[in-house]
């Protein structure tokens, strides 16, 4: 809770309508001067070390009113400015407001005046608000992680933690970065997207959307691909809401941001090393425990280097069912870097073996894409059919054909579906679910 302060005092002196306008910061032509006054009154703040301060309300008051004087400010620019204070001192500076957004999924700082957001699935480049410095960044990533317990400094000039409202928060800070901190925060909306709003926003068509529930019904182990942003940690939400609610379900991630609505949900986090270099515990260690917790089904939130092969295993010794994510831009690279994962787990099996040991445990592969104009789209869906000549031979059951741009920059292009029955559907039949008979 923010602590009530004259700050607050002084906007409630200041009418609805008035206050409102404090916010468009277009509406001012003196921008260079309460950008001034701003960056004079934060930067005092910081040097004069404000959290020692034995009466901060005081020593804030003092500093704004010894800062304003002589300046001709209406009583609008004032309460700009006093709100802009009141971000630094309770929020996280200029990027309160964008915190609290819930139509922004990403912020994108990558220098003081050089801060992008992503609006409605495009990255625009917001030109209304700044950093003081590189000081005045750092600043602010500290005070996002210091409540988790988290540090940057020279020493330890990397962060990947998982903010108190589910967002994920990245940076990196010199000597890592060469052109100063950079931070990155991605957003999950409060609300989690349902099958419905995929279909509504045309990310896979009616026939995918069942297609899919049965899969997961039936128990098929799925890898969903695709780059950043596409929306596979939100399709692996989606999908998880088909399973059904009596099964025991284990996640893995490296922060946790899968939302399962199910009752027997264990959630697993990594942990990084400590300051002496011990405590690691990552994703290879928690999947390797997990098969000692009597999973119903495994899901890892992404899997990226050793544990890909503990996962196949957990695939392929009765844990059905499982669901993971991986970086990947088509279905064949992913099971191509499926591959090279387990290469790194030092295991020393031949390439043939590795590849019926993936074509064993998988059973399905779903690419999804973020498409020119913003929305995301379910690319590909493709099944493992059998190991031939050495190779993993895939068919592709479903598919979106971009057939082109409309005046607008809307990508135009229609989904398809295969006419031959997929192999997947007799072992969904055999589970006793018959939704797709008719489908193909």
């Amino acid at each position: 809770m923010k602590n009530k302060s004259f700050i607050d005092e002084f906007n409630l002196e200041v009418n609805n309508k008035v206050y409102e306008s404090t916010n468009d910061y277009d509406a001012f032509h003196n921008k260079e001067l309460l950008e001034e006054l701003r960056n004079k009154i934060i930067q005092n703040l910081i040097d004069n070390k404000i959290e020692n301060q034995p009466n901060m309300d005081l020593f804030i008051r003092n500093q704004i009113d010894k800062t304003l004087e002589g300046y001709d400010l209406t009583v609008v620019e004032r309460s700009y400015i006093y709100n802009l204070i009141d971000n630094e001192i309770n929020g996280f500076g200029p990027i309160t407001e964008l915190l609290d957004d819930k139509n922004i999924t990403e912020i994108m700082v990558n220098g003081p005046k050089d801060i992008y957001i992503e609006l409605d699935g495009k990255i625009i480049k917001d030109e209304s608000i700044s950093f003081i410095n590189n000081n005045h960044i750092i600043r602010t990533i500290q005070r996002l992680i210091q409540p988790l317990g988290r540090t940057i400094d020279t020493a330890n000039p990397m962060v990947d933690a998982r903010l108190s409202d589910g967002s994920r928060l990245n940076a990196v800070i010199p000597p890592l970065s060469l052109k100063g901190p950079v931070m990155t925060i991605r957003k999950f909306k409060e609300e989690l997207a349902n099958i419905d709003d995929f279909l509504r926003g045309g990310t896979l068509t009616s026939d995918m959307a069942v297609f899919l529930e049965a899969c997961i019904k039936a128990k098929l182990n799925i890898i969903i691909c695709g780059g950043t942003g596409s929306g596979k940690t939100t399709l692996l939400n989606v999908l998880s809401s088909f399973i059904n609610n009596d099964e025991r379900i284990i996640t893995i991630e490296d922060a946790a941001e899968l939302k399962l609505k199910q009752k027997h949900v264990i959630s697993l986090e990594t942990r990084m090393v400590n300051y002496d270099g011990a405590g690691e515990i990552t994703i290879r260690d928690l999947v390797i425990n997990s098969l000692r917790m009597r999973p119903d089904r495994i899901i890892v939130g992404e899997v990226r280097g050793k544990e890909a092969f503990d996962m196949l295993q957990a695939m392929n010794t009765g844990h059905s069912g499982s669901l993971t994510t991986m970086h990947a831009n088509g279905c064949i690279d992913a099971l191509n870097r499926l591959e090279t994962m387990v290469l790194m787990a030092g295991m020393e099996i031949p390439i043939k073996a590795i590849r019926e040991y993936i074509e064993n445990a998988i059973d399905l592969v779903i690419c999804t894409s973020r498409v020119s104009d913003g929305k995301r789209k379910i690319t590909s869906i493709s099944e493992i059919t059998e190991f031939k000549n050495d190779d993993i031979i895939l068919n592709e059951i479903f598919a979106f054909k971009q057939a082109g741009l409309t005046p607008r920059g809307e990508v135009m292009g229609e989904f398809w579906k295969c006419s031959k029955k997929p192999k997947v559907c007799d072992k969904i039949l055999s589970k006793g679910i018959t939704e797709l008979e008719n489908m193909f």
